[in-house]
């Protein structure tokens, strides 16, 4: 198992640690009904160093990024992000990410930490056509980063203290590279995971102590408090964010799970699974994956059965909880045609019961609380 650049401080803090992709990383402090709240009303640290970066430089990088990853990276400009997907050939998601463009042959491709290896060997895969050179134009850099999400309504007015750049304003999906709380070189980017606002600093491992101390000293006034990764679980999904592994994976194609938006089918876009993709959003889909809320009091769980007023199987829980601030169980489920308009009644297998739920649009917290 691997530490982060911040295990000493997770020990010190009372953690509870647990194995998660390769890494020793805290699942909860304080308690996760606590953790979650705190990032939704003020502001939470996470340490996400598992996560994995690649750069991809060089004159074909754009063209190797526009094959192998489903949105159009051609419509980015400097210090702009976009969520994507890789396609798997199959018509399955690799992975899902972000693309950071630094300039116009520079990009930083930000994977899932269970997926790394996986990944790269997907990208070194399809960089030869490009003539990218692993080591090269293609760097796994992913064991020398250390990064804090540092989340949260009141994280922007915190971390502002830390540096002269103004950042309190940055517009969501951009980055800047700047100095910050005395580092040269900082990643400072605004996508986050939780929908409460604030966030992402990527540093060199030997910079994440320093980075530690500062940022919980800028955000002493605002009680802010380090968050495991339990929270970080019921904080997306009250969101109704995908969750490789979950939601999505290498049977689930991006139409299906409600990606249309980061499918690009440009003409002057050729991708991985295209024409397949494309013929599933002209021709329709079977299953589609939707946010649903509990009406009866039950906690779904991921692979339970959905089933409808009949007790006929229509689908599958692929992530569910107690949401902490509804006081309600929510999820997200992939369901058969005829199940997917909001308010549609449907029922969860829990315990051999048939629970009540409905149908909502996403964000499931924001529109249904």
């Amino acid at each position: 198992m691997k530490n982060t650049a911040f295990f000493k401080f997770h020990q010190e803090s009372g953690a509870k640690m647990v194995p998660f992709a390769g890494y020793n990383m805290p699942v909860e402090y304080f308690g996760i009904n606590e953790e979650h709240i705190t990032v939704r009303k003020g502001v939470g640290v996470f340490d996400v160093s598992h996560m994995g970066e690649f750069w991809v430089t060089g004159p074909s990088s754009l063209k190797f990024l526009q094959y192998i990853t489903s949105n159009d990276v051609s419509a980015l400009y400097d210090g702009k992000i976009q969520y994507s997907c890789f396609p798997n050939g199959k018509g399955g998601i690799v992975d899902d990410l972000l693309v950071y463009r630094y300039n116009a042959e520079k990009y930083l491709l930000v994977v899932n930490a269970a997926n790394i290896e996986k990944d790269w060997n997907w990208c070194v895969l399809n960089a030869e056509r490009f003539g990218l050179n692993p080591g090269k134009e293609l760097i796994n850099a992913s064991d020398n980063i250390a990064q804090l999400a540092v989340q949260g309504p009141l994280a922007l007015k915190a971390m502002q203290k830390l540096t002269k750049t103004p950042v309190e304003d940055m517009e969501y999906y951009t980055f800047k590279v700047l100095d910050f709380a005395g580092i040269n070189d900082v990643i400072f980017s605004i996508t986050g995971y939780t929908g409460a606002g604030g966030c992402e600093i990527y540093v060199k491992n030997e910079d994440g102590p320093k980075l530690w101390k500062a940022v919980f000293e800028a955000g002493k006034e605002f009680n802010i408090k380090p968050i495991g990764l339990g929270a970080r679980d019921t904080l997306r999904l009250e969101m109704g964010f995908c969750l490789y592994g979950n939601d999505i994976n290498d049977d689930t194609s991006p139409i299906e799970a409600g990606l249309s938006w980061i499918t690009k089918f440009n003409k002057n876009k050729e991708f991985i699974d295209k024409s397949l993709l494309l013929k599933q959003k002209e021709e329709g889909v079977q299953k589609k994956l939707k946010g649903f809320v509990m009406i009866d009091r039950g906690i779904p769980r991921q692979h339970y059965e959905v089933v409808n007023t009949q007790g006929e199987l229509i689908g599958e829980v692929t992530s569910g909880t107690m949401s902490p601030m509804m006081k309600q169980g929510i999820g997200m489920a992939y369901l058969n045609e005829g199940y997917w308009k909001p308010g549609t009644e449907i029922f969860i297998r829990i315990r051999n019961k048939d629970l009540k739920a409905k149908i909502v649009d996403l964000p499931i917290y924001n529109k249904n609380v």
